[in-house]
């Protein structure tokens, strides 16, 4: 199944999974496709949300088992003590190898569903530093600091590097193996077009470090999904 997402860890309290891209992690207004939220309410009966990754961003998520952990979960998202940290491509090589964005976001008055910086916005913070460079592309960790929708996707556009792949923020052209290898590259004979290395956000939620119930820290990770680790791959294949 495509769509499946696998557990990373587990207790009697939570479970953290890896949750793929192109699945939604809660139900949308209209229930037009199942969720990783509808997933777990079969496998547990109920689950409670605790924090929440865009439909396209793969990687990392928290969900409680009972009403109890979730509000002592949720609290430590609400209160900022959770450390976030997320792995992405951008556009572009950032002027600088690390550094943050710190710029109000709010949603944009016009476009629904989509967010924009503006200084009535509320507080955001994502921090960033540059892994490697691929030619026109640089591979970064970035950790938020804040949990805003789609914040890490509107802080790079702030500063001109969107995540590749972003059809809302960005571009929607996918990475072909011909704009790494550019004239050495040839379409083989049986092929009618390009198939994309990449044609969907280039965002994964990597890792969580929080506080369990019992006061210990767990410290998880989400390992790089298929299709993130081939084009890295094909990457430092084509540009030795």
């Amino acid at each position: 199944m495509k769509n499946k997402a696998e557990v990373i860890a587990e207790t009697e309290h939570w479970i953290a999974l890896y949750k793929p891209s192109g699945l939604l992690s809660i139900p949308d207004r209209k229930q037009s496709e199942p969720s990783l939220k509808d997933q777990l309410n079969e496998r547990f009966g109920k689950v409670w949300v605790v924090h929440r990754l865009d439909k396209n961003t793969s990687g990392l998520i928290l969900f409680a088992k009972d009403e109890e952990t979730h509000k002592y979960l949720s609290k430590q998202f609400e209160e900022r003590t959770v450390e976030k940290y997320y792995l992405g491509l951008v556009q572009g090589q950032p002027a600088h190898e690390q550094g943050s964005v710190d710029a109000p976001i709010m949603e944009h008055p016009v476009k629904k569903a989509t967010y924009i910086t503006h200084q009535k916005g509320k507080p955001s913070l994502t921090e960033y530093k540059i892994v490697k460079t691929y030619g026109m592309y640089s591979w970064m960790e970035f950790q938020i600091h804040t949990g805003r929708t789609h914040q890490i996707r509107v802080h790079m556009k702030q500063i001109g590097h969107p995540i590749v792949c972003d059809e809302l923020y960005g571009s929607e052209t996918p990475v072909l193996l011909s704009t790494i290898k550019r004239k050495k590259f040839k379409l083989s004979k049986d092929a009618e077009e390009e198939k994309p290395l990449l044609n969907r956000l280039a965002l994964h939620a990597w890792k969580l470090v929080f506080q369990d119930l019992d006061g210990s820290t767990v410290a998880l990770e989400a390992p790089l999904s298929k299709d993130l680790k081939a084009l890295l791959q094909q990457f430092e294949k084509w540009m030795k």
